[in-house]
């Protein structure tokens, strides 16, 4: 049995030190974050039909991490207001509109160059722990499934900056647990994902989310890529099992 430390923090707390990495400040100024081609693809189809599937749509953006950023970001920035801000991925294209989404997620397609296998193998990571983050939540009592699969979904996003090579041989140095926080923050993303890391940032657990999705990575322990999350940003998870 795992065993795990509990220590009480305070939720709304921004002050957070971080002793296993220098801190990196990212600039507010970040490009588009890609979509996988066929994700695109599969969206214009969609698109094209006579009857939009509002659900057919938001599967296949809850899909694509880079397809789901891009949703939320625009969605928070069109709302301006965090409080009354969409996070399920169906209200945030009723709210935008067809065109809008599309547009968002056609802004940056997946270039298939020397990245695009690190690209493809996190974006599978991220659909895996989703996809178990949200079985997860079914067996936890008042949790949100669909939350947490956004929360599984978003968790990889600290290794945004590394995987798409963002700051160039600075990415590698980069705390993906600092960087995660950073994104959420800066991209207004939703709350519960902002908890997620701010809980992982200082080891203690005032919501399910950390552990969900520790959870989901036990179970996807068989398929899923090492996540460098996971090892290396608490280490302490994995001393004793």
């Amino acid at each position: 049995m795992r065993k795990k430390t509990v220590r009480r923090a305070e939720p709304d707390s921004t002050s957070i030190q971080t002793s296993q990495s220098r801190e990196f400040e990212i600039p507010h100024d970040l490009p588009d974050v890609p979509v996988m081609p066929e994700t695109l693809l599969r969206l214009e189809l969609e698109a094209q039909e006579r009857c939009v599937d509002l659900r057919g749509m938001s599967e296949l953006i809850l899909g694509d991490l880079g397809a789901t950023v891009q949703i939320l970001r625009l969605s928070a920035l069109e709302c301006g207001d965090t409080d009354h801000q969409p996070t399920r991925i169906e209200d945030c294209i009723s709210d935008l509109g067809l065109s809008a989404c599309l547009e968002a997620v056609s802004a940056q397609p997946v270039a298939r160059d020397d990245r695009y296998n690190a690209i493809a193998e996190t974006w599978a990571h991220s659909r895996e722990i989703a996809h178990y983050s949200r079985l997860a939540a079914e067996d936890t009592p008042d949790v949100n499934p669909d939350e947490a699969y956004l929360v599984g979904m978003l968790h990889a996003i600290g290794s945004l900056p590394h995987v798409l090579g963002w700051f160039g041989s600075q990415s590698k140095s980069i705390d993906t647990a600092s960087a995660g926080l950073q994104l959420a923050r800066q991209w207004s993303l939703p709350q519960f994902a902002v908890e997620y890391f701010r809980e992982i940032q200082i080891d203690a657990s005032f919501t399910p989310w950390s552990e969900i999705v520790h959870q989901a990575h036990r179970s996807a322990n068989g398929s899923s890529q090492r996540c460098p999350l996971e090892h290396r940003s608490r280490p302490q998870l994995y001393r004793a099992v």
